[in-house]
């Protein structure tokens, strides 16, 4: 009896002591929990925080660099460590210190003569740093940066991968490296070393660390997006005021000239472009003539279309000549025009007191005439050339030599058609052009109607042909009718 007695009271005591055992774990466990939840909620409170100030630095419009030391500065308050350093990847796969803050231990060794100049330490290693530059792969930096993992190291002076430096000042306890990198592309490497409460860095540290670099990636993204909004809102306006400007340059309205009926068509194939035309009086039977196609397209044609504009007419009043005024354009150019551009030009005078038209050609699309001498009478049609090269190409003295005059009647009834490339080199779903066949046909056709609806049934032609109401260059008319 006394025997069952002893070894109930023993296993009630067993019992209860495994019981207290299993609660004090428990418990633990729990505090160990809790632990954990405040150290994810603390974690979750400095990412968001983080973010705040990096959201309110790009609201604020800071630059690229400044806002890679908001970043810099906002880890050092979320971690509590004493340095932390960015370094930013460059075009070229390379890696070059962009933002510092505290005194990061350089990752390259510092040559004699920088050693002794340590007395000016925080200015001169921020010097040092953002002079640093490490290739993809080498280093820890540039290891972090191929791999795209982060590194944590507790004990960096027995990590042979950590450069330590003989000023204790420098010298690294403990060290994280995170790649900054936004949808598997690596923007930079944020490097923390040393913790000020003289302890190592640990998991939740490491943790955090990789959290503010991803969110730095982030900021870092929107901020480069953001930017190349405005330099886009920037370049659309100034397009937006050189289309204006361009349109005010070529001519709405044409010389009174009543034996000469006179319409222009143009249309750039982006918002601004690179054909001009004008027409110029010169005297009362006198009528100037031009119309360009300058290489390329956008602000540089542009450009160059207003230049060639403005020496148009100059020159035009200047001399008699259409060859002349082409040779003092191209002089005067010359050194304007980039070694890739030209300009291929067409400058005609029609003087209807001698039913004439003369035109100098510099490479430029061949005008097209059609006679007319009577309603009975079938038309002629012909293109009309001349030598020449184009604007720009080639030095003056060869320039003027090649350049000639051509003249050819042009009586009552005649039409005279000149053109851009954009009108007989625009091609079918088959990639066969226009061309110019189809170019005399139409205007063949259209030859009784008046001179603006000449130039609308050959655009209406070459629309019906391509399948399409834009085309891929400029496209410019100019028709003339001697009435």
């Amino acid at each position: 009896m006394i025997w069952l007695l002893l070894s109930f009271g023993v296993g009630l005591f067993v019992g209860a002591f495994v019981g207290w055992l299993f609660y004090i774990r428990q418990r633990r466990r729990n505090v160990q929990l809790d632990e954990e939840k405040q150290l994810v909620h603390q974690e979750k409170q400095i990412v968001v925080e983080f973010m705040h100030n990096l959201v309110e630095a790009i609201g604020a419009g800071v630059g690229r660099e400044e806002l890679f030391q908001h970043i810099v500065h906002a880890s050092i308050l979320s971690t509590g460590a004493l340095s932390a350093c960015i370094f930013e990847r460059t075009g070229k796969d390379k890696l070059r210190g962009i933002a510092v803050e505290g005194l990061f231990p350089p990752q390259h060794p510092l040559p004699q003569k920088s050693r002794d100049r340590l007395a000016t330490r925080s200015k001169f290693i921020e010097q040092i740093l953002k002079s640093e530059v490490f290739e993809m792969g080498e280093g820890l930096i540039g290891s972090v940066a191929r791999t795209g993992k982060a590194v944590l190291i507790e004990d960096a002076g027995s990590d042979p991968r950590v450069i330590q430096h003989e000023d204790p000042a420098l010298k690294v306890r403990s060290l994280v490296v995170a790649p900054i990198a936004f949808r598997s592309k690596i923007l930079g490497v944020l490097a923390v070393a040393n913790p000020a409460d003289g302890l190592a860095f640990n998991e939740a540290d490491f943790s955090l660390v990789q959290s503010l670099a991803e969110q730095a990636a982030m900021a870092i993204h929107n901020s480069d997006l953001m930017e190349m909004q405005i330099e886009k809102s920037k370049l659309d306006l100034d397009i937006s005021v050189a289309s204006s400007i361009q349109g005010m340059i070529l001519p709405q309205t044409f010389p009174d000239n009543p034996a000469l009926e006179i319409d222009a068509y143009y249309r750039p194939a982006q918002k601004i472009g690179g054909d001009l035309y004008n027409v110029i009086k010169l005297d009362e039977s006198r009528v100037g003539l031009a119309i360009a196609d300058v290489s390329g397209k956008g602000v540089p044609a542009s450009l160059l279309m207003t230049i060639c504009q403005t020496n148009l007419r100059h020159f035009a009043q200047a001399f008699r000549s259409p060859s002349e005024v082409l040779k003092a354009m191209n002089r005067e150019m010359s050194e304007e025009i980039r070694r890739d551009m030209f300009i291929t030009i067409i400058y005609a005078i029609i003087d209807t007191a001698r039913d004439t038209l003369t035109l100098a050609r510099a490479g430029h699309e061949l005008p097209l005439i059609c006679t007319h001498s009577g309603s009975e009478a079938k038309p002629e049609l012909n293109f009309v050339g001349s030598e020449g090269m184009a604007l720009g190409m080639v030095p003056p003295d060869i320039f003027d030599y090649v350049i000639e005059d051509r003249t050819v009647p042009f009586k009552r009834g005649d039409i005279a058609v000149f053109y851009t490339d954009g009108v007989t080199e625009s091609i079918d779903d088959e990639g066969t052009e226009f061309a110019s066949n189809r170019l005399a046909e139409c205007v063949r056709v259209l030859r009784d109607r008046p001179a603006k609806q000449i130039n609308s049934g050959i655009v209406s032609t070459v629309e019906r042909y391509t399948g399409q109401a834009s085309f891929a260059d400029d496209l410019t008319l100019i028709t003339v009718k001697h009435t």
